[in-house]
């Protein structure tokens, strides 16, 4: 498998069908099993159901709606919902008539969703009430209750077509300062099957629940697709759930696997959790897991949590899984079907346990297109025939990851990656800010938040966050601001923001 060079190739998979559409893939089993219950959302007081066929006629109804309002197949629609199950029905729909959804986090800001729509030129924006919207539209905007409508329609034909084409858009931070359009092809839905075995353990008799919201797309893929496509059934909170209230929800509704980030979990062990007897094992993704964290969990369920590895250009392809847990320390394997490698800065591999960046194979079928209209950025991103990812990892004999942190200054807010220049952008705007420098800072062992060192005028933390809110999503927000002299600078005059995180401490009676 490569010698001891830090490359494991896994093996091919079968190839993508041609022609191929991914919302037909992901509903398949509403020919099968259309009675069959695809979708809870979950509350103490009950559940909101939905069949496999309810759901594959609001998908296509909706679909049709698309195309009777005079969009065309390739016309980008713009998502601003929030955390409801109409989130997943316009994705699919607008992906089962052939157009291009751009899914966005209803925690933007005016300005943030005013960047993304003078880059992608939606033809119709969906929005629900309370979520930002640009001030002056450019294209029709379709509130709540007339997309609901559409559901009524006939249902439309499946776009059927190449399997490589454009299926549609979600944006992640980039190390340019701004938010990336990453597009992905129908075929990354394909792709997925390789965490079915590698990472779920997932079967048809599973019931699945997500802690994330219907509008983040690790609930999206993780929590709705994957479940859907082999006919499982998806639970999914009902918007104000709050944690403390998913243990009884996690018994009530017999869940076989859950899904959340590791602040989820760590926010459930701070009560004794129930007896779980249906619960298999937890999946947890969009950060690190802290041991701690890992520990108390099987401690308090008996249940193992399997992590995994990934980022929005190839979702999760390092991994634990039921049958193949991680040793101590590491993230996981590569998925069965997965090529990856671990390679210095000219490219080549690394010896086996030396640190090196993890890069993913170019003929991954789960790999995006493309950085959509930045051909530069996208060629900057590979060597040779490998995707870098930017993480630095060192690869066991045995093939296990062991993730050692970025090799860029990338922030991770709860599970969302986040760009210091972005953050560092918005704030600088604020008069009393001559400079900042964006940095993650940890203010107890597994906990990190943003933090803003700036230099100018001492000015109220509160005033500081008050002015963030309307600049950037909550999630990009710092949580600390540090007042400093000068920001400290690098021989190029770069800003030393790995100095300023390894040199902050928590200061006494902190968070």
């Amino acid at each position: 498998m490569g010698g001891q060079l830090s490359v494991w190739d896994m093996g091919g998979q079968a190839p993508c069908p041609a022609p191929f559409n991914l919302a037909a893939h992901v509903l398949a089993a509403a020919a099968r099993v259309p009675d069959r219950i695809a979708l809870q959302v979950v509350r103490p007081a009950g559940a909101e159901r939905w069949s496999y066929a309810r759901l594959e006629a609001a998908v296509r109804g909706t679909g049709a709606g698309f195309l009777a309002m005079g969009l065309r197949p390739g016309d980008r629609v713009l998502m601003r919902l929030g955390n409801t199950v109409d989130f997943p029905v316009v994705f699919l729909g607008a992906i089962a008539a052939g157009l291009v959804p751009v899914p966005t986090s209803g925690q933007l800001t005016v300005p943030e969703v005013e960047r993304i729509a003078a880059e992608i030129a939606p033809a119709l924006i969906v929005a629900a009430p309370g979520v930002a919207v640009p001030a002056v539209p450019a294209c029709p905007l379709l509130g709540l209750a007339e997309l609901r409508a559409l559901q009524t329609h006939a249902p439309c034909d499946w776009a059927m077509g190449d399997p490589d084409r454009l299926a549609y858009l979600i944006y992640t931070s980039g190390t340019s300062g701004r938010a990336r359009a990453v597009a992905h092809a129908h075929r990354a839905i394909w792709a997925r099957r390789m965490m079915h075995e590698g990472w779920y353990g997932l079967q048809e008799t599973d019931r699945l629940m997500h802690a994330g919201a219907f509008n983040w797309t690790y609930t999206l893929g993780t929590g709705l697709m994957d479940p859907w496509s082999v006919g499982a059934q998806a639970l999914i909170p009902a918007e104000g759930v709050e944690a403390s209230q998913l243990p009884l929800l996690l018994k009530r509704f017999d869940t076989t696997i859950f899904a959340a980030a590791p602040g989820v979990y760590r926010q459930l062990l701070r009560a004794p959790m129930p007896a779980l007897p249906k619960l298999r094992h937890g999946l947890s993704a969009g950060e690190k897991l802290p041991d701690a964290v890992r520990q108390g969990w099987e401690a308090a369920t008996g249940t193992p949590i399997c992590e995994a590895l990934g980022m929005s250009e190839v979702s999760t392809f390092i991994s634990a899984a039921p049958g193949h847990p991680a040793p101590p320390g590491a993230s996981g394997y590569p998925q069965p079907g997965r090529r990856v490698a671990v390679l210095d800065a000219a490219g080549a591999p690394v010896p086996r346990g030396t640190p090196g960046t993890l890069a993913v194979h170019r003929s991954d079928p789960g790999l995006f297109l493309g950085y959509l209209n930045q051909p530069g950025e996208t060629a900057a991103r590979f060597a040779g025939d490998w995707f870098l990812t930017g993480d630095t990892v060192a690869m066991a004999e045995d093939g296990a990851i062991t993730y050692l942190g970025r090799d860029d200054d990338m922030m991770n807010a709860g599970g969302y990656r986040v760009s210091p220049l972005e953050v560092e952008r918005a704030m600088n705007a604020h008069p009393a800010i001559e400079e900042s420098a964006a940095v993650e800072v940890e203010v107890r062992p597994g906990v990190s938040v943003i933090a803003l060192f700036y230099a100018g005028v001492e000015t109220p933390a509160e005033e500081l966050a008050g002015f963030a809110q309307t600049q950037l999503a909550r999630y990009k927000q710092p949580r600390l601001y540090i007042p400093l002299p000068a920001i400290p600078k690098g021989a190029n005059n770069k800003l030393a923001r790995k100095a300023l995180r390894q040199g902050w401490t928590m200061p006494e009676g902190g968070a």
